[in-house]
């Protein structure tokens, strides 16, 4: 397993449209990828928009990505860099 900390830095947080690019970045993986809110310890399927929406992560949420699987370094890395951009929002 391979974990990261990331924030959410864009000013609507991980809303629907962010959520669906977060999902179809997932989405292009083999790993499985969990995404964890560092506050409360909900978990959500990173390739699920319903999963990821329930984590009602705004600006400043702290979450941590987890991957398993032969990809999971890429997986972390470009999920990392996705949030690092704020989802092209900033």
């Amino acid at each position: 397993m391979l974990s990261r900390r990331v924030k959410v830095i864009n000013q609507l947080g991980l809303h629907a449209r962010a959520a669906a690019a977060l999902v179809r970045l997932a989405g292009t993986f083999q790993s499985d990828i969990k995404i964890i809110r560092a506050d409360n310890r909900v978990v959500a399927d990173a390739k699920s928009i319903l999963s990821v929406l329930t984590l009602a992560a705004a600006k400043g949420t702290e979450l941590k990505i987890e991957a398993i699987g032969d990809d999971k370094k890429e997986a972390v890395k470009k999920i990392e860099e996705i949030f690092k951009k704020g989802f092209g929002e900033i």
